[in-house]
């Protein structure tokens, strides 16, 4: 694929990016040598080669799936403030918090 110095003037102006008449030479030449290796490197026949997820043939170490934590859930409810009311229980029912309602 051929650039001109239009082009890459007018991608500098669609990136908004200010570029000297003595850049865009260099530009065109830095991206016309990407551009020849995008070529290069898709004319290359890749049929029968299977695609890889990674450049090395790595696997990850995985830990054993242990529980580390117990549940101190019932611990935590304890600590909920009261009901209110002269109550003494703490304003939990079926494992929640009991909040006011806020909404209507």
């Amino acid at each position: 694929m051929a650039l001109s110095i239009e082009d890459i003037k007018k991608v500098a102006h669609l990136a908004r990016i200010a570029i000297s008449d003595a850049d865009t030479s260099a530009t065109l030449t830095k991206l016309t040598g990407i551009l020849g290796l995008i070529e290069q490197m898709q004319a290359v026949d890749t049929t029968g080669i299977v695609p890889m997820s990674h450049s090395q043939n790595l696997s990850q170490r995985l830990r054993n799936d242990v529980v580390t934590k117990t549940n101190l859930r019932d611990e935590f409810q304890k600590n909920a403030p009261k009901l209110g009311n002269g109550s003494t229980e703490p304003a939990v029912a079926d494992g929640l918090y009991l909040v006011p309602k806020v909404i209507e």
